[in-house]
């Protein structure tokens, strides 16, 4: 991985370190809060990798219209819906229920 890719992936760990429990963020809010509007993929693909870190909850990351797309880098048929609904979203056939009330956007809530 380049250098200037893992500085990048960093700055979204930790970001998504900062989404609250019961909130959900999408990899295009963390891109443009980054300052990298165009880069929701690069979010995702750093989403990806984020399974070596305990504390980076990147089942609380999905897509700009609350599908869970990042489903299948988690062990277990469901393990990331489970993640969610323990934290009392709803998810229906893989998408969340009433997005606006759970979205977390960190161009607002971090300033």
């Amino acid at each position: 991985m380049k250098p200037e890719n893992q500085n990048f992936f960093e700055k979204v760990y930790e970001v998504a370190r900062l989404i609250p429990e019961g909130r959900v963020t999408s990899y295009g809010a963390i891109a443009k809060y980054l300052g990298a509007a165009r880069s929701a993929r690069m979010v995702g693909w750093a989403m990806n990798g984020s399974g070596k870190y305990d504390d980076v909850p990147a089942h609380r990351v999905v897509n700009k219209a609350g599908l869970l797309t990042g489903k299948h880098h988690f062990d277990g048929t469901n393990l990331m819906q489970q993640l969610l609904e323990n934290e009392g979203i709803t998810v229906v056939e893989n998408q969340i229920v009433n997005l606006e009330k759970h979205f977390w956007d960190p161009f607002k809530e971090l300033g």
